[in-house]
């Protein structure tokens, strides 16, 4: 299973990323937005998705993917089962969640 000390490295080594702690979930932000947080038992990761692809992720892989809660719906964002991913695709979906938070000349700067 990924742990938050194999994904800690990715999002921290992107520009203006930061580590914080809001009730009991590790989260990493730029400026103000969130574009990654762990559950606090770490087993689901949220991190920031396009809404209006997040339904056809979840129905393609639904072992992996989840929805957020209700109250989330309204952001881009999707949940991510840790123990059924592999650290290429956490690395992909950290990378374009934080490239949703940063201006588009910083976010060319990683591939």
């Amino acid at each position: 299973m990924i742990t938050v000390d194999a994904v800690r490295p990715i999002a921290l080594g992107l520009p203006r990323a930061y580590e914080t702690l809001v009730r009991d979930r590790i989260t990493f932000r730029v400026g103000r937005l969130v574009f990654l947080t762990f559950s606090p038992d770490e087993t689901v990761m949220g991190v920031g998705f396009p809404k209006e692809e997040r339904e056809a992720m979840v129905a393609a892989e639904p072992e992996k993917f989840t929805l957020p809660r209700a109250s989330d719906m309204r952001y881009n964002w999707i949940h991510v089962r840790l123990d059924a991913i592999d650290l290429d695709e956490v690395r992909d979906l950290v990378i374009d969640g934080w490239k949703m938070c940063v201006p588009k000349s910083i976010a060319s700067q990683i591939n």
